[in-house]
């Protein structure tokens, strides 16, 4: 498909608002430019149906199955669109006067802020939250900025950050970037072992960081004994909310002993993600954590108003600009509205309801290495397909040609040739059948015809590359 460029006619555009009127009788002589900006000559029917093309070649939740291990991408419900698109919101700005009068002129989004740190804390546990963090990584980051903090305050000499080897990918990078070395324990039997954690245990632990369930699925059913161990030498236990959809609604993380929690907006609450979104990831603490929150924080008043509280002597604080991303999270709060508490236990056990049966009628065609009770996701291994030349890469081509976004395939990296698949609770049994039924076919080619998995994708726009020459080889410029 040529680009907008390549399809540039000289001197081809769109109507102008009066035919025959000069450029000058609409727009002021002063703003208009002298040169060539080095735009595309287009007609408007040509950008359309251009950019019409490109979107219908890009695989989305509206129009595929996208069963990405780890991503939890789920439908987004368009009725959280049609709030965030309220004037009401859309037409404010975040330096407006917060009071103003009797009601002010931006209470009523400073109340969803307030409302919304109020209902993740209440399914989560934390005692309080920030909504600034901008995306999931952005509020690891400020998880363990937290954690530093904590141990400042309190003249502890940390330096180090547990990081089991099941924990979410990013994990590592988010400790490192704190300033923190990263101590990786190794699982045993899918799950963190307490004996190979009490070997890296020590007076200078900071913290662990937990994904529970973990990137196998699995829950951590060792996380009892793990809250005693860390409390022993006040290391604090961090939750990475990228699982959440697992236990949403069935276990609060602050009941059971974690400190500090991210959440996912994207993820458990369905808001766009990805290229979609942009993405949000609110940070809970407990009590003891709390004062280190980032500035400002929402706060209510005694005659029931609501204001941006600065006062916060122990804070970090700013880790973003604002408040965060507010279209965002005020369409998760809808969305958490919507459902209600029973709605959102119903999502998470349809979530584990979906992943055992894929689990179940998969299990005979691949590996699973830890072959029981799952929670939303689990992990299959293309380890016996590898012996005979077809890899777990060959199957996430192959699936693109059935019409799916491929699952996550070589992660966990404890799992030779993974491949992760997360249904999520939005499927239908029919589309989960299908999906089934198109990768057991696929797992059939292996003896019968395998160079149509090692060959694959050959029905879309952009067929198998030699991803060795792409790394190696970057072309990052348009010359046209």
């Amino acid at each position: 498909m040529k680009t907008i460029f390549e399809k540039s006619v000289a001197g081809r555009e769109g109507c102008w608002p009066c035919e025959g009127m000069a450029e000058e009788a609409y727009i002021p002589k002063e703003l208009l430019r002298d040169g060539d900006v080095g735009l595309p000559s287009a007609s408007e029917l040509d950008v359309v149906r251009h950019f019409t093309r490109l979107s219908q070649r890009n695989f989305g939740v509206d129009g595929n199955f996208y069963p990405l291990g780890s991503c939890t991408m789920k439908y987004n419900p368009k009725f959280t669109e049609v709030v965030a698109a309220m004037p009401g919101f859309t037409r404010l700005h975040p330096v407006l006067p917060q009071l103003r009068g009797a009601g002010g002129l931006c209470q009523g989004a400073l109340e969803v802020m307030y409302e919304t740190e109020s209902l993740l804390c209440e399914i989560t546990g934390m005692s309080a939250f920030t909504l600034h963090p901008m995306a999931g990584a952005h509020g690891e980051l400020t998880g363990v900025m937290l954690m530093a903090a904590y141990h400042k305050d309190r003249g502890n000499k940390k330096t180090k950050v547990i990081v089991p080897d099941s924990a979410h990918g990013t994990n590592p990078a988010s400790a490192a970037i704190a300033g923190f070395d990263v101590v990786s324990v190794e699982s045993k039997d899918g799950i963190v072992d307490p004996a190979a954690l009490a070997e890296v245990l020590d007076d200078e632990v900071a913290g662990m960081m937990m994904t529970c369930p973990n990137t196998l699925g699995l829950f951590e059913k060792n996380l009892p004994e793990i809250v005693k161990m860390l409390r022993k030498v006040d290391a604090l236990l961090y939750y990475d909310g990228a699982n959440l959809n697992a236990i949403m609604g069935k276990m609060r993380v602050g009941d059971v002993g974690f400190d500090i929690v991210h959440l996912n907006l994207h993820k458990t609450f369905a808001t766009p993600h990805g290229g979609g979104g942009p993405g949000s990831g609110p940070v809970g603490v407990s009590e003891k954590v709390a004062p280190f929150l980032p500035i400002s924080r929402v706060a209510k008043r005694e005659d029931g108003r609501y204001f941006l509280d600065y006062d916060q002597p122990k804070s970090i604080g700013y880790v973003a600009p604002f408040y965060g991303n507010f279209g965002v999270y005020l369409k998760a709060y809808a969305y958490i509205l919507r459902l209600g508490g029973k709605g959102l236990t119903r999502a998470t056990e349809n979530a584990v309801l979906a992943a055992n049966y894929m689990r179940k009628r998969l299990c005979d065609h691949f590996e699973v290495p830890y072959n029981r009770i799952c929670m939303h996701e689990f992990v299959a291994s293309a380890s016996e397909q590898a012996k005979k030349g077809v890899h777990a890469l060959d199957f996430a081509k192959g699936l693109l040609d059935k019409g799916y976004h491929a699952p996550t395939v070589y992660f966990p990296l404890i799992v030779p040739e993974a491949i992760m698949i997360e249904p999520t609770e939005t499927e239908n049994k029919e589309t989960l059948d299908q999906f089934c039924d198109d990768l057991i076919e696929l797992a059939g080619l292996v003896d019968s015809n395998p160079e149509a998995l090692t060959s694959a994708p050959v029905t879309l726009p952009v067929t198998r590359l030699d991803e060795t020459k792409a790394a190696r080889s970057m072309e990052l410029t348009d010359d046209l």
